[in-house]
């Protein structure tokens, strides 16, 4: 029985057809993917089965749809509990007696299985592969007849991804129409009875995954499959001269420790990739380093300065030598104010750099990453637009320490490959120190020299990406590089 019929669906805003002729059938208890790079027309596809946006052609929904975002964060209010919203949310679809058990089998089935510690917790305390999975957790209370979900595997790591490819099989197993909006593509052929594939707003190619994606017919898939496979490249030695050190960092929210004296060091053009489970501290560790999030005890060195644990007792030169790439990139942009004139403000403020010159790097530095219209507001822009915009801003301050956290998740295979050569680019004419947060270890295989491994707030093992990454020695890092499917997006040069 088919839960969507959609013949002949278009999207037209202001003037411009984003969507347009496509066609396509969702049956009960099937997945399917709808694939493509960022602006293709995915997400609007899917506002339009949500009835956010107007259509033209036939469109027919059985049963309700339940929705997970790109960006959880969005979708949890920042004052209130987790516990108290699904509580609310269960009181909606079950009895009284009942609300606490749906409460708990949802959290179990959004693969938090601990779920019931963190009811007491606010969404900034958790980090963002929870805050996807909370999130998922309200969507199947409901238990809908279709769920979308729209990049769910971003910010996952590598075991979670395969939890929740298990996860979401056993919710198609009960009837449950689910279309994955997604851009990764090993995820696509491991759960996905179907693919689309869209381009410039129509489906260009369509099929099971292992003939759309083992032999793709289109020019455009076959980009798309293409740069999947990234190559890992020699990476330059470390200097010998530490730009960034760590030592015995703790840090924690309220009474709870979530890292536990950590000490790293990131020498001048070293790239160094901090690994782990969800909620392992790796964003904690970043943001202490960037100053976003005051550490309890130890110290962080520019070079052989102590750097401030609070943000605003730092200098302008020293915010502009440490810079941070957000995972949530849309909360990180004024939603009031063009994405281009915020790009621009960094070189302005923290290089003195005139307005319009600044504008000019501003404009360049999009050009370069494929955005050749910043002048919109955030929410005109796709995430992964977003996200390469929250990168150019950042480079715009010439930092000697660059954070980038999870900025290669949401994007198309494409563009994740253009910015890994952009990176690359960066250090090599900078000498930039690079600290890479990241739950995807091709990435860490094709960009980083070196590993640290984070278990709940320790480093349980540290070292050169090859070595690490072909002989794991502790039961974290195994269970991450198995999970991974590495040997699907490596392409190692000689």
């Amino acid at each position: 029985m088919n839960v969507v019929e959609v013949r002949d669906l278009g999207v037209r805003i202001a003037e411009r057809d984003i969507v347009s002729g496509v066609s396509f059938t969702l049956a009960a208890g099937s997945i399917t993917a709808l694939v493509g790079e960022s602006g293709s027309g995915k997400t609007t596809t899917a506002l339009a089965l949500l009835g956010e946006r107007p259509v033209t052609g036939h469109l027919q929904i059985a049963g309700s749809i339940g929705y997970l975002p790109q960006q959880p964060s969005g979708a949890l209010n920042p004052v209130r509990r987790i516990g108290a919203v699904l509580k609310e949310i269960a009181r909606l679809h079950a009895p009284r007696a009942q609300v606490r058990q749906r409460v708990l089998d949802a959290l179990h089935q959004a693969q938090l299985p601990d779920g019931e510690q963190l009811l007491r917790r606010y969404p900034h305390q958790l980090s963002g592969g929870q805050q996807q999975r909370v999130v998922l957790a309200h969507e199947l209370i409901g238990r809908p007849g279709l769920l979308i979900a729209d990049e769910p595997s971003t910010g996952q790591d590598a075991v979670i991804r395969a939890g929740l490819i298990d996860e979401l099989r056993a919710v198609a197993e009960q009837g449950i129409a689910i279309l994955v909006l997604t851009h990764d593509l090993h995820l696509v052929r491991r759960l996905a009875h179907h693919v689309l594939v869209m381009n410039g707003g129509r489906i260009v190619e369509a099929g099971p995954p292992i003939e759309v994606l083992n032999a793709p017919e289109h020019p455009y898939t076959r980009r798309l499959v293409d740069a999947q496979r990234l190559s890992t490249l020699p990476s330059s030695p470390p200097s010998g001269e530490a730009v960034l050190t760590v030592n015995d960092l703790v840090a924690g929210h309220r009474r709870t420790e979530t890292l536990h004296k950590v000490s790293l060091t990131v020498d001048a053009g070293d790239t160094l990739a901090i690994v782990g489970r969800s909620g392992s501290g790796k964003t904690t560790l970043a943001r202490c380093i960037a100053g976003l999030h005051p550490h309890r005890s130890g110290d962080v060195l520019l070079g052989d300065v102590r750097l401030s644990p609070l943000l605003r007792r730092r200098t302008r030169e020293q915010l502009a030598r440490v810079q941070y790439v957000h995972q949530d990139t849309r909360a990180s942009f004024n939603e009031f104010t063009p994405v281009l004139e915020q790009v621009a403000r960094t070189a302005e403020r923290l290089r003195g750099v005139h307005r319009d010159e600044a504008r000019q790097r501003a404009v360049d530095g999009l050009n370069r990453l494929g955005i050749p219209d910043a002048n919109r507001l955030p929410a005109a822009m796709s995430g992964g637009e977003l996200q390469r915009a929250a990168l150019v801003r950042a480079l715009l301050a010439e930092p000697d320490v660059l954070i980038c956290d999870e900025i290669t998740s949401g994007l198309d295979t494409v563009v994740q490959a253009e910015l890994i050569d952009v990176l690359r680019t960066v250090q090599e004419s900078t000498r930039c120190a690079l600290l890479i947060i990241t739950h995807d270890l091709a990435v860490v295989a094709s960009l980083a020299g070196r590993v640290a491994v984070l278990d709940s707030g320790r480093i349980v093992e540290h070292g050169a990406t090859a070595g690490l990454l072909a002989e794991p020695q502790h039961p974290v890092t195994r269970a991450l590089v198995t999970a991974s499917g590495l040997e699907e997006t490596l392409d190692p040069i000689a």
